[in-house]
């Protein structure tokens, strides 16, 4: 039986999938106990002819092509060819630190947790082209039940999906899946398998190289980042309706959910969006998550206030407050 699907779409890399498809092969795993699921999303450079020798020579690697439909979309697909107990979707440029992941599937296996999330560093191409070696910590593992792994290991900041084993059988069972076509898909699709996981392994293991600063800013600060998010926060704003949760965990997901809407503003300040543009996002909002509301403390109500009041108003008076807000990029 196949013990784990690494999944990785490939869109405009050709830079980087290299590394991060020889970093897979060092590991310490047998090629026979995993697969590697390349999902070509239609790139346009030349992606799949610089690792074409590497996928030649692994009988493990299985390429599907489509046309370019997004990210998630390629995740899903990945998804559904897999044929491993866990599922494994790095980004295709950044790396997996040496022989990681092995520890991290082991104990995955033994317990047979839904998910297994681990550490992982930040690191730009320089510092990436100096690394010898990196010390792991001393292996340690949390288990957490139910909601606790909601309420005490999620992070709005690190919605990432690259850091998490997740169990094939969890996801298939629950039917998550990414949404279709937006960028934000990390966001739903986490929260949504922290609060329906009953059983998690928080793990003291480095196991990613999250690549910064060869992003663009403009794919950060845009009307289409804005509008993905609007969907992405809609979303997760469905989770509310996940039967049972308790009073505290609705209370967090409400909080999660502010922190999503209030970057929708923040996109909106930094990437200079027009005024068109900016009644456009705020109607998409409003068109997905009529009921949208926030009342956990002043603040939010404030906010919620502004914001049913006029949205233009509530942009207004961020704008205002923009001096007091820190710069992503960091002048």
């Amino acid at each position: 039986m196949t013990k784990l699907s690494i999944i990785i779409p490939v869109y405009n890399v050709e830079k980087y999938v290299r590394s991060c498809l020889e970093s897979i092969f060092q590991q310490g795993l047998d090629e026979a106990d995993f697969e590697i699921i390349i999902v070509n999303d239609g790139t346009k450079d030349r992606s799949m002819e610089v690792i074409e020798d590497i996928i030649s020579q692994h009988s493990n690697i299985t390429v599907i092509d489509q046309e370019n439909l997004s990210l998630s979309v390629a995740r899903n697909n990945g998804i559904a060819a897999a044929k491993g107990e866990y599922i494994l979707m790095p980004d295709s440029d950044d790396l997996l630190i040496e022989n990681s992941l092995k520890p991290l599937l082991d104990k995955a296996l033994e317990t047979k947790a839904d998910c297994v999330v681990a550490d992982f560093l930040e690191m730009g191409d320089e510092k990436i082209a100096k690394i010898q070696t990196i010390d792991q910590p001393p292996f340690t593992v949390k288990e957490r039940k139910g909601e606790e792994f909601y309420l005490q290991d999620y992070t709005p900041g690190q919605s990432y999906v690259w850091r998490v084993l997740y169990r094939r059988a969890f996801l298939q069972e629950n039917h998550i899946n990414f949404v279709p076509g937006i960028s934000c898909q990390d966001v739903p699709f986490t929260q949504e398998c922290c609060l329906k996981s009953k059983k998690s392994l928080r793990v003291s293991r480095l196991l990613n190289i999250y690549r910064r600063g060869h992003e663009s800013a403009t794919s950060h600060f845009n009307k289409k980042k804005c509008m993905d998010l609007c969907v992405a926060v809609a979303a997760t704003w469905k989770l509310r309706n996940i039967k049972g949760l308790s009073p505290k965990t609705k209370l967090r997901l409400n909080d999660n959910i502010f922190v999503s809407f209030t970057l929708i503003s923040y996109i909106m300040l930094w990437g200079e969006i027009k005024a068109s543009e900016r009644r456009e996002i705020f109607n998409h909002l409003n068109r997905l998550i009529p009921d949208l509301s926030f009342s956990h403390g002043m603040k939010q109500m404030i906010v919620t206030f502004l914001y049913k009041l006029s949205p233009e108003l509530y942009y207004i008076i961020r704008r205002l407050l923009k001096v007091f807000t820190p710069s992503p990029y960091g002048n």
